[in-house]
């Protein structure tokens, strides 16, 4: 496997829906799973085209209620491509699929440089012909609206005929969830095809509820010699072009199909299907189509420079790749979210959860346009968020836990667990903190950017909402002067209730009540600094209440950290629930990561034990560094120690499942700092955590995108103890023996192309000569500044291992 491509030899039913996920191309406005286009679906294979934010709602019946859903549309096959051989005297062959036809030296390269998905095989006919065949296909990193797929064909030691059609197909719906299927899938109405002559035919429908309009055209040629034949169809759902190529030793045949894609949602269109037809008409060949979309490729790695050396660094541009054509340059003119999932797959129904907490810090210091289009993802969506605090009988904006089309509370009430088969509640809808996550990703923002116009109106517009909500949430104690956050869900997820509690939720989850005191004093900070004249319009439009700054400061300085034996608790209470015998699920589940799921198909409760699924404490140490947490403490009238720190991380690494990607990151994060020798398992697992399936049969669903981020910043700003604020980077490196050589460039407010480097124990940091300014940098031990032209090496003190 080469440096720059992701490779599979053989073909492997039982791995084809990964291969499919991993070998995703898109462009940050459509993606298409890496299916074989001869397959149309099934329990192997599943084709799937999702468009970023291209959302429909159906209602189901579950369990006997009505349970409405919104999901992410797959949307019609447009890489359907099937051929087959004639036999002599004109009749035709089976049709070619590799599921039922032997092949030969079948291959996948996923070029990652050149965002390009190869497959090439022998095809061994039943009657002893062989053909070559080649398939490249690209989704078009310039154009954003257009896809492509060349298919060669080339017979070895004889002479003959093939038929290949090639089509697009809108008998789709969305399959790749198997636990799904009990509920209405099918999103597309109005399916009409029809042809264009002379070398087009076109494909339209709609979304059932959303009520989205979806135009594909297609325009296929021969690449090399023309067709014995050639004519164009459209039949029910499907609508073809269907060619005869005479082939020999000497004479291979290619077909070429080229597609665009349009919604009702783009821009500066008349209507979907006429700017497909006309773009897909106007499309060059395919030899240009693909060296444009190599310049755009090229542009954006330049941007997004990142230099891991060993497999590390293999899989680290893996998901870079995946990152980068998830959330590219053309999402900044689209009104999305980061899926967390991204647009490789169902799961999750495509929604929008915290895991842009992963992804946006990183954005921020490299593209940092698309960073600002998901926040205003989430402005947009702010009087949802206000409504719904207002119906919750709360102030301020309360975001909800999974966000889709419009902003409201997509959160499942009900969720099938596979080892039971029984549908059982769903309260992770009660995990407040994405507010705060939302709020933490505008500040880390406009610190890394310096955009202060962002800060004084969305973000400020957001930041004082979601402010307003924690303090109104915040319920002073009787027993004393602190004040008590109840009735949530933290990140774990695991805990949604007290053992045999009538209510739900638990009380004064740590990370919770941190970032809300987080929260509420960033947004005093912001509103002390905001010009006179945008405040008085704060106070006008209702977004601020100076009245209610003081009941602010105070809920800021006294929320409730539960302590117990000596560290942070993940809640109130959590220090009383019972210990678990993890030896004895591990000998009998092996996989013991959904402990929910083993411990309800019992007839167990997962509420009854001290187990999370993810960190949730430690993340406090994800987000801050130890210098910000001492501080945050004291604020809040706790002392925050090492040793404290040390024993709390020690606590819940014995007490932590990993039943989410997430959890990888987090813990390797932390323990880089906290205690190097362990953190190595932990980024290992994060980083094979996709490729390698280790959530057993996630993958296939779709990609873990914050997990991916999570792992490029965890070289961007995790080894090097980055945070950008006071006008400064401050880098604090860890040298991790296993990840101790990489480099990368960043943008940095007004500089565009800051190196940093570290190599063992030195760090270099270079400006390049056509910066126009110098950067100061923050060591532990000193400052200094860098400038134009220069680059400025110094040698790391080391860290000890905890």
């Amino acid at each position: 496997m080469g440096e720059w491509t992701w490779e599979y030899e053989g073909y492997d039913p039982a791995e084809e829906r990964l291969r499919e996920t991993l070998h995703t191309l898109g462009n940050g406005y459509f993606a298409t799973r890496g299916a074989a286009p001869e397959c149309r679906g099934g329990l192997v294979h599943c084709p799937g085209t999702y468009a970023a934010g291209c959302y429909d709602r159906l209602v189901s019946s579950v369990v006997g209620r009505q349970v409405e859903n919104e999901d992410l549309v797959n949307l019609p096959n447009w890489l359907l491509l099937r051929f087959r051989l004639l036999y002599p005297d004109g009749s035709p062959g089976p049709w070619f699929t590799p599921d039922r036809c032997e092949t030969a030296g079948y291959r996948q390269v996923l070029d990652l440089r050149g965002g390009t998905l190869t497959r090439s095989f022998r095809y061994l006919a039943a009657d002893g012909r062989v053909l070559r065949v080649e398939q490249c296909r690209l989704v078009h990193m310039g154009d954003p609206h257009i896809g492509a797929l060349r298919t060669a064909f080339a017979a070895e030691g004889w002479s003959g005929r093939i038929e290949v059609e090639a089509g697009l197909d809108g008998d789709v719906i969305n399959a790749n969830v198997h636990r799904y299927r009990a509920l209405d899938r099918r999103h597309l109405a109005g399916v009409h095809t029809g042809v264009a002559e002379p070398d087009t035919v076109w494909l339209r429908c709609r979304t059932r509820t959303s009520d989205i309009g979806i135009g594909m055209a297609q325009r296929a040629e021969a690449d090399g010699p023309p067709p014995v034949a050639a004519r164009l169809r459209a039949v029910g759902h499907r609508a073809f072009h269907h060619f005869e190529f005479a082939v020999s030793d000497k004479q291979p045949a290619a077909v070429v199909k080229t597609v665009a894609l349009h919604t009702s949602r783009d821009w500066a269109i008349s209507d979907p299907l006429g700017a497909a037809v006309e773009r897909v008409g106007r499309a060059p060949a395919f030899a240009s189509l693909l060296h444009s979309h190599a310049v755009a490729w090229r542009q954006l790695w330049r941007r997004s420079e990142l230099e891991v050396p060993g497999e590390a660094g293999h899989v680290l541009r893996l998901h870079h790749f995946h990152v980068l054509q998830t959330l590219s340059p053309h999402t900044a003119g689209l009104d999305a979210g980061v899926p967390a999932r991204g647009l490789h797959g169902e799961a999750y129904r495509g929604h929008v959860f915290w895991d842009e907490l992963f992804v946006l810090p990183y954005l921020d210091l490299r593209l940092p346009e698309v960073a600002r289009s998901l926040l205003d993802y989430r402005y947009r969506r702010l009087p949802q968020a206000q409504w719904a605090a207002g119906q919750d009988g709360r102030t301020g904006a309360m975001y909800p836990w999974q966000s889709g089309s419009d902003g409201r509370d997509e959160s499942q009430r009900v969720h099938l667990n596979p080892r039971s088969g029984r549908w059982v509640p769903d309260l992770t809808r009660l995990q407040r903190h994405v507010g705060s996550a939302i709020a933490y990703n505008i500040w880390q923002y406009c610190q890394a950017t310096g955009d202060t116009r962002y800060l004084q109106t969305k973000g400020a517009d957001m930041l004082l909402q979601i402010a307003r909500f924690w303090a109104g949430s915040a319920v002073s104690d009787p027993a004393g002067d602190r004040y008590r956050i109840r009735g949530v869900v933290g990140p774990d997820e695991y805990h949604d209730a007290y053992p045999g509690a009538d209510r739900p939720g638990i009380d004064d989850n740590a990370y919770t009540n941190v970032m809300a005191a987080w929260v509420l004093t960033r947004a005093l900070d912001l509103v002390r600094s905001l010009p006179a004249r945008r405040r008085q319009e704060l106070v006008e439009c209702g977004g601020l209440d100076i009245g209610e700054l003081p009941l602010w400061e105070q809920v800021s300085r006294r929320l409730v950290v539960p302590l117990h034996e000596g560290v942070i608790s993940q809640f109130d209470g959590y220090g009383e629930l019972a210990e678990l015998d993890w030896g004895r699920y591990r000998e009998r589940y092996g996989d013991i990561r959904r402990l929910d799921r083993i411990l309800e198909a019992e007839g167990d409760a997962v509420n009854r034990y001290q187990v999370s699924k993810q960190a949730d404490v430690l993340m406090l140490g994800y987000l801050f560094s130890p210098a910000e947490l001492a501080s945050m403490f004291q604020r809040l009238g706790y002392r925050f120690t090492d040793e404290l720190w040390q024993r709390t991380v020690d606590y819940y690494l014995r007490r932590t499942s990993h039943g989410s990607t997430l959890s990888e990151v987090v813990h390797g994060w932390v323990l880089a700092r906290a205690r190097r020798a362990d953190a190595w398992r932990y980024c290992r697992e994060a980083l094979e955590s996709d490729v390698a399936d280790l959530q057993g049969g996630t993958t296939p669903e779709g990609i873990h995108l914050g997990a991916m981020a999570g792992t490029l910043d965890l070289v961007q700003r995790g080894l090097t103890g980055m945070e950008t604020r006071e006008d400064a980077l401050w880098l604090d490196p860890v040298v991790l023996p296993e990840l101790s050589e990489f480099a990368f460039t960043l943008r940095y407010r007004g500089h565009w192309g800051i190196g940093i480097r570290v190599r063992g124990d030195e760090l270099t940091v270079s400006v390049p000569e056509s910066e126009g300014s110098a950067v100061r940098i923050v060591l532990p031990d000193r400052s200094l500044t860098v400038l134009p032209g220069d680059a400025t090496s110094v040698r790391l003190s080391g860290r000890q291992d905890g």
